[in-house]
């Protein structure tokens, strides 16, 4: 297989600005979509009236269709050899994203009051139809930086510009969405949902467009006319992400935050209506939750460079649970003071989290590095696919698990905003508890499983670089 990595040997632009914002972009349409999953199960309980036990049944059903469908696409864009005419990721980034337009939408058709049988196949149907099509887009989206460069510290910046087009999204969602769809009382507003989803739908597709003609895939992987087209085997390509440790511990990673952010979810929104009884200045909240990334953005590179990725996000993981064991001990009340002491234990966290949030996708493209360093091949589409895969699995269970616990301390749907004092309470303890899961489990990934140190990483690089050469 013909594998170049330099602008120079294939003629493109060398590695700049247009390459961080185009791959930003691509992650702010992503989320343009996503940023409303977190919305799902109030729509669905408080305003279409599904049980929430129910609910918690098929979140659980669709997310694991969702796990198992990140894979067989990945596979699909491994095995699939036919030429394009500039990459074949960026394909099927396209087709993805055309699709996501208004199948976001589909997931809040607004028609409350229907049998429950039939609300709940609306809602399996509608989600399944977004999934495939965000699966489409996504997975091959999260493959093409590896193939952008191979520079680790370009990588680092990807991967930080990614997350910027995301915290982007997410804060412009976070800030609006709870002022359009909360009225004075708290109540949610639904009938307004569906409409929403429809503009931010079309705003994402203006960003995938933005990003698919911008993009330069400069690691050229295509099989050449005259040589041999490898056979793919998916089965050998998942013994070898169970074998790749840096893969392993880059997805634990990720599944301790969607366990953390998606358990906590529903009692997070129910905290702001029943407790500090304010739905409407959440998403306000929300936007601490990036202060972290903005502050190590400046000092990606250095800190890649002079510490390490591992080793900056233990540091951040270790500071993580320190905040949240605070968020759970401190007299916390229902008034402005605890809201305050609310924000600085999640500020405190955001530091923690804020150098991970940047690097995230640098450390699995390392692990798709890691992959052809120890077994000799790359299967980039497959080996992303799988840390979607387990991603998917927990923003399944993380909701689920939340909506149950939930359910055991009292909460009751069909009360929207008037929850009972003492289940407010539950809620305010419940949000520091999901949240605490995750960042010890987040710990574990980075300090005891992820094992690309910067030694390491730094050997396996150069080596790479050698064997590439010697092609």
């Amino acid at each position: 297989m013909a594998q170049t990595n330099t602008a120079a040997a294939n003629g493109t632009r060398k590695f700049g600005l247009l390459d961080k914002v185009s791959y930003a972009a691509g992650d702010f349409g992503c989320n343009m979509s996503f940023a409303l999953k977190g919305t799902l199960t109030i729509y669905w309980t408080q305003f279409m009236g599904i049980n929430q036990i129910l609910m918690a049944g098929l979140l659980l059903l669709v997310q694991v269709w969702d796990a198992i469908n990140d894979p067989l696409i990945g596979s699909m864009v491994d095995a699939d050899r036919r030429h394009y005419k500039r990459n074949k990721f960026l394909a099927y980034v396209n087709a993805g994203g055309i699709g996501l337009t208004v199948a976001g939408a589909l997931c809040f058709l607004p028609f409350p009051g229907l049998p429950e049988v039939a609300e709940a196949i609306m809602f399996v149907a509608g989600y399944i139809l977004w999934d495939a099509f965000y699966t489409v887009a996504n997975v091959p989206y999260g493959s093409l930086l590896s193939l952008i460069t191979d520079n680790p510290i370009e990588r680092s910046q990807l991967s930080t510009w990614r997350s910027v087009g995301a915290m982007i999204a997410n804060i412009g969602t976070s800030i609006l969405l709870p002022m359009l769809i909360y009225d004075a009382s708290n109540a949610l507003m639904g009938e307004r949902i569906f409409w929403i989803a429809l503009l931010m739908g079309g705003l994402g597709l203006i960003c995938f467009q933005f990003m698919v003609r911008t993009t330069v895939v400069r690691i050229n992987t295509e099989v050449k006319a005259g040589e041999e087209t490898p056979k793919f085997n998916i089965f050998k390509a998942m013994l070898n992400f169970v074998r790749n440790r840096a893969a392993l511990g880059a997805t634990l990673s990720a599944i301790s935050m969607f366990l953390g952010m998606y358990g906590a979810s529903t009692a997070t929104q129910v905290l702001f209506q029943a407790y500090f009884k304010n739905a409407q200045i959440s998403g306000l909240m929300a936007m601490v939750s990036y202060v972290g990334m903005f502050a190590f953005l400046p000092f990606i590179k250095p800190l890649v460079g002079k510490v390490g990725k591992k080793e900056m996000c233990t540091i951040g993981a270790v500071i993580a649970v320190a905040a949240y064991i605070l968020m759970f001990i401190l007299p916390i009340t229902p008034d402005g003071k605890g809201l305050v002491m609310y924000a600085l234990c999640q500020l405190l966290a955001a530091v923690g989290n804020g150098f991970s949030q940047c690097v995230a996708w640098a450390l699995m493209a390392d692990a798709m590095d890691y992959e052809e360093w120890k077994y000799g091949e790359r299967n980039e589409g497959t080996t992303y696919a799988l840390y979607s895969f387990f991603r998917k699995l927990a923003q399944g269970v993380g909701p689920s698990l939340g909506i149950v616990l939930a359910t055991a301390v009292g909460y009751n749907a069909t009360l929207q905003q008037n929850q009972p004092a003492e289940v407010a309470l539950n809620m305010r303890y419940l949000v520091p508890g999901m949240y605490l899961l995750g960042a010890v489990l987040a710990l574990v990934a980075y300090g005891l499983v992820y094992n690309l140190d910067r030694k390491t990483l730094a050997t396996m690089t150069k080596e790479l670089e050698e064997r590439h050469a010697a092609k």
